[in-house]
C-alpha cells in the first residue's frame, strides 16, 4: 500500500502523487481511494487502494534508471505496420505495457510516420498520451521540467541516425 507523497506511475495517465486517501460510497459499498494527482496537467485520479496492484500502479524510476532509459532511447526499434487498425492496437498494447521503452518505440513510430505520411488524430492522441507518460515519469525521476525532457526525446526519436 502507498503512502501520501508516494510518487508513482500509472500505465495510462503518467506520473503523480499519492495526495490522500479518501472514502467513497459507491452502490452502497464504502471504499477507499488514493488521491493521486498528475502534475503536469493537474488532473486527479481515484484509484481504489485495494485495486493498487490491479490497475499497474507502481513506483516511479529513479534517477539512475531514467538515465538509462534516455540513453537507450536513441536505438529503441519500431516496427512500422501498414494497416491502421492493426498498429493502433499493437501501439496501444505496448502503451498499457508500462514498459518505458515500449512507450518510447511507440512515440517513435508515430512521430516518424507524422513526418513521412501523416498521422490520423486517434493516433495523434495516441503520441500525446505516449509522450505524457514517458516524459512526466522521466521528468519527475530526473526533477527536471517536463517541456525540456519532452524536446529531448523528441530530438533523440526523431534523428535519421538513430537506428532507422
Amino acid at each position: 500500500m502507498y503512502k501520501i507523497g508516494d510518487m508513482v506511475a500509472h500505465p495510462m495517465h503518467g506520473a503523480g502523487i499519492i495526495e490522500a486517501f479518501e472514502e467513497r460510497r459507491i452502490d452502497r459499498a464504502v471504499r477507499t481511494y488514493y488521491s493521486f494527482r498528475i502534475p503536469i496537467n493537474g488532473m486527479t485520479l481515484m484509484i481504489p487502494c485495494d485495486e493498487g496492484e490491479a490497475c499497474s500502479l507502481r513506483p516511479i524510476i529513479n534517477a539512475e534508471q531514467a538515465d538509462a532509459i534516455l540513453a537507450e532511447i536513441p536505438n529503441t526499434r519500431y516496427e512500422p505496420t501498414g494497416n491502421w487498425n492493426r498498429r493502433y492496437r499493437d501501439n496501444l498494447i505496448s502503451i498499457k505495457s508500462g514498459d518505458l521503452l515500449q512507450v518510447a518505440s511507440v512515440i517513435k513510430g508515430l512521430l516518424i510516420r507524422d513526418i513521412q505520411k501523416g498521422i490520423s488524430s486517434g493516433e495523434r492522441e495516441m503520441l500525446r498520451l505516449a509522450k505524457r507518460i514517458l516524459v512526466s515519469e522521466i521528468a519527475m525521476a530526473k526533477n527536471a521540467e517536463y517541456d525540456e525532457i519532452d524536446a529531448r526525446i523528441t530530438a533523440m526519436l526523431t534523428k535519421p541516425e538513430s537506428g532507422d
